[in-house]
């Protein structure tokens, strides 16, 4: 039963695919990959992915966010923020955990709470 919970965790509900483009308002329950362009508001109680090619000009609330690619906006997260090293992000962080590899670009303000609400 845990397995299938940790691969439920983990299903792509939506995905913004490479050379898509997006502009609005996305709320959804479960997880968003964004490998092309979107610009707007994403809101859901799940994960927000933003691959290598992704270019994001939004506000984020999630509850867990893994970017890869470029983020301008800032992010809150109830659970964790995970910044890959392809990252650029260019915003503010609001979270209880932060992840951030080597070669993140980063220009911004990070406040680490562990009472975080989205």
């Amino acid at each position: 039963m845990a397995s299938h919970k940790h691969e439920e965790e983990f299903a792509v509900n939506s995905i913004i695919g490479e050379g898509a483009e997006f502009t609005g308002e996305f709320k959804l329950s479960g997880l968003i990959r964004i490998d092309g362009i979107f610009k707007g508001v994403i809101i859901t109680d799940g994960k927000v992915l933003v691959g290598r090619s992704g270019v994001v000009d939004t506000d984020i609330r999630a509850k867990v966010v893994v970017a890869g690619g470029e983020v301008k906006g800032n992010i809150y997260a109830t659970e964790r923020v995970t910044l890959l090293s392809t990252c650029k992000l260019n915003g503010d962080i609001v979270t209880p955990r932060l992840i951030i590899e080597e070669g993140v670009v980063f220009h911004g303000s990070c406040t680490i709470n562990p009472k975080t609400k989205s």
